[in-house]
């Protein structure tokens, strides 16, 4: 597999018949790209392993429409969409990704074919969860998936739902709003999707003190830099000298600039996307947009390098950077990324608050 391509990858999975077929191809896959380093440009490599993701992914939905059909399971009239949060929907998986996924359908004509439509998408919500987790894929601690009816409803409920987070702003009910704002669908259609993406962005352009409290969950985790501008590293545990890249690094720039895009009412799911599209509509100036468009390709190749472990079948990490990895240069990196991160998080601050820069 070493000289395969990656749309030789993906043609492959389009051709495996089975769940045993996927789960050797993910392991061949991990193998064959488990260091980013070794690729002359990072990004090909993370486009690249983001689309085998996906292709895995569609290809374990549409096994699960199989076996249902092989059971006498009809598939109900509704169109759906299978769709990725977090990492997964803002297309910015490692190799060791967990499971962040739902499930919204179209809205059903009757009661009858509602009561059908929902047994339905129930019963292939839990093959999708298990086949995922034959692939390797760890289920969303949080229980952010498919098999959660909180995150499997036909359009119309699932609108509502999110309508009743933003009109009672309570810290969970932002957290699991910023949650949705990553949606992206990676099966089935993607206009149910646009329109759910639709309705939360024209609520928040119409209730702007929503924002507020969105910025609060925003500005929850801190940029892992101390008072003098050192590195904050984990002091205990098996990773202490380390530093978490995820919840330190990541995860603000992330934050940050998602909530600038919902404030400008962009609804690309992509981080780099919404940078463009900021960058576009005159919200982020050139040279910083610049500048967070650098922080964000280092510290996902910084992410890429964290190792990761098996916890009996399944691909676990820690999303910590290890002490021997911390290389002048990459603290370096690091420093500037954190300073970005930093300087975004007043400037978010800044923007939501209406104040000029």
């Amino acid at each position: 597999m070493v000289h395969l391509s990656w749309d030789q990858v993906q043609e492959q999975i389009s051709q495996a018949n089975d769940l045993p077929s996927l789960r050797a191809i993910r392991e061949q896959a991990h193998e064959t790209y488990r260091d980013p380093l070794l690729f002359a440009d990072f990004m090909d490599y993370h486009v690249g392993l983001n689309r085998l993701h996906d292709a895995l992914i569609r290809r374990t939905v549409q096994l699960a429409e199989a076996a249902a059909a092989q059971r006498g399971l009809a598939a109900p009239q509704p169109g759906y969409a299978f769709v990725l949060y977090g990492s997964g929907g803002r297309s910015e998986q490692t190799l060791w990704s967990d499971q962040d996924n739902g499930l919204v359908y179209d809205n059903p004509s009757c009661e009858e074919e509602a009561e059908h439509a929902a047994r339905y998408f129930e019963q292939l919500a839990g093959d999708i969860h298990a086949g995922l987790e034959h692939l390797g894929y760890a289920p969303c601690t949080g229980q952010v998936l498919a098999g959660n009816a909180l995150w499997r409803k036909p359009l119309a409920e699932y609108a509502r739902m999110v309508e009743s987070w933003m009109e009672e702003p309570v810290w969970e009910n932002i957290r699991y709003l910023l949650i949705f704002s990553d949606i992206r669908c990676v099966y089935g259609d993607e206009s149910l999707v646009e329109r759910l993406r639709q309705t939360q962005l024209n609520f928040v352009k119409s209730h702007p003190d929503v924002l507020q409290a969105m910025l609060r969950n925003t500005l929850h985790h801190k940029v892992q830099l101390n008072v003098f501008g050192g590195l904050i590293t984990e002091r205990y545990g098996e990773d202490a000298g380390g530093i978490d890249i995820k919840y330190g690094v990541y995860i603000p720039l992330v934050n940050g600039i998602r909530l600038l895009a919902e404030l400008a009412g962009i609804g690309a799911a992509s981080t780099l996307e919404r940078l463009d599209g900021l960058e576009r509509a005159g919200a982020i100036a050139a040279p910083f947009a610049g500048e967070l468009r650098q922080a964000m390709k280092t510290v996902l190749k910084l992410r890429a390098m964290t190792p990761y472990q098996m916890e009996g079948e399944l691909y676990t990490t820690r999303g910590k950077l290890q002490p021997e990895a911390l290389t002048r240069q990459v603290r370096q990196e690091l420093k500037f990324c954190l300073r970005l991160g930093r300087k975004l998080q007043r400037y978010v601050t800044h923007a939501v608050k209406g104040e000029r820069q």
